[in-house]
């Protein structure tokens, strides 16, 4: 995608309903890897770089990586300097092992073929924990968007059922896996977000589903 495309895909964190979703998936991934200020933070994926931001401004050094050059360009103009933009694939992440207190991934490894391989390299370079986010298939964000190879910015994407999932970490050196999901209701309307605060986020139901978990 073009830099206009990147500059319009953030624009729609400014929206009421795209700020409330990405506040929501923000705060389940940050409980979920238990980080401190100081700790190091990897974003595989990070397109824009709207959550490696909001992880920096929590006082994590972050660093975001994706494939696309424009994006990176996109995320390196918006800021801030502190944050380290690298250009790299995810199924071949250009870092040591346990280069990384945490790694994040947010519906980024949906787009990527062997997505198995993925999260190999994302387990390989986290020091302490993982938080990887996909597209639910047992949702109602895939039955609105994701049927029929996927509609707007969904087109394409690989939609997985939560023990799919789990599958990727199987022979892994990992430990404590957990799954948890946000967005019920993706509308976000008055419902919907009275809805996001009164159900559990260890259901298995919301449009984001995040398996996080320890490196052994």
């Amino acid at each position: 995608m073009g830099l206009m495309d990147a500059t319009a895909y953030d624009a729609w964190y400014d929206t009421s309903r795209g700020r409330w979703i990405g506040t929501v998936e923000f705060r389940l991934l940050s409980g979920l890897l238990h980080a401190q200020p100081g700790d190091t933070l990897l974003d595989v994926g990070c397109g824009t770089g709207w959550f490696t931001r909001r992880f920096a401004e929590d006082g994590l050094r972050a660093a975001g990586l994706d494939p696309n050059p424009d994006w990176l360009a996109f995320a390196r103009a918006k800021g801030p300097p502190g944050i380290r933009w690298i250009a790299g694939d995810a199924r071949a992440l250009p870092f040591p092992d346990r280069s990384f207190d945490q790694v994040v991934s947010v519906a980024a490894l949906c787009f990527v073929e062997d997505e198995r391989r993925a999260v190999a390299e994302i387990v390989r370079v986290a020091r302490r924990r993982f938080a990887i986010g996909w597209l639910n298939r047992t949702s109602l964000l895939y039955a609105q968007k994701g049927q029929g190879g996927g509609s707007g910015a969904y087109h394409g994407a690989h939609w997985h059922r939560p023990n799919e999932l789990l599958d990727f970490f199987s022979g892994l050196p990992v430990r404590r896996l957990a799954v948890h999901s946000a967005i019920f209701l993706p509308a976000g309307n008055g419902m919907a977000r009275t809805l996001e605060r009164l159900l559990p986020h260890t259901l298995p139901w919301g449009g984001l589903v995040v398996i996080s978990g320890e490196t052994e």
